[in-house]
């Protein structure tokens, strides 16, 4: 996760753009995040990010685009 926010706004929404990119993207900070915090709600959000992580994806570029963060992050 703190990989990720490090990266420039530019290049975070480049990695979530690219379709298989995004996929792999998006689990590698949802599991992370998970491993170090722990929590229910965090382990459902990393599932549905393992199955659709596409769509997540997809839906987290615009919320970097709007608010700077990943979405439920």
């Amino acid at each position: 996760m703190t990989w990720f926010n490090r990266q420039s706004r530019l290049v975070q929404i480049i990695l979530l753009l690219i379709p298989v990119v995004n996929w792999i993207v998006e689990i590698i900070v949802r599991w992370s995040t998970f491993l170090k915090k722990g929590g229910a709600v965090r382990l459902v959000i990393c599932i549905v990010v393992t199955i659709f992580g596409v769509f997540v994806g997809w839906l987290d570029c615009i919320w970097v685009l709007l608010f700077k963060k990943l979405f439920l992050q």
